[in-house]
């Protein structure tokens, strides 16, 4: 059902302008997105987020929705994380 859940990406009233609404389907249920970004950016990120979810699916085919969700998040988080620290090395050197 579309609508069952609404994300904010970013909070502040002065950021309204650069809000869009966008419906994604992900791991089977409907949620509405609010946040900056075109559409381009946020269907990359849905199918990205689909194809992870069903490798870790596949990996461990017991895990719980909510659990590949996590381990998902850690994992992007972990990305972010190992990028930032290579560009604080990188502009060290630089």
């Amino acid at each position: 059902m579309v609508g069952r859940s609404a994300i904010e990406a970013k909070g502040g009233a002065d950021m309204a302008e650069d809000k869009r609404r966008y419906k994604a389907n992900i791991a089977g249920r409907n949620y509405t997105l609010i946040g900056p970004g075109s559409t381009a950016h946020f269907d990359a990120v849905t199918q990205i987020l689909n194809d992870q979810l069903a490798q870790i699916h596949r990996l461990q085919p017991k895990l719980s929705r909510e659990d590949a969700a996590v381990l998902l998040a850690f994992n992007a988080l972990s990305q972010q994380v190992s990028a930032q620290t290579q560009q604080q090395v990188d502009g060290a050197q630089g």
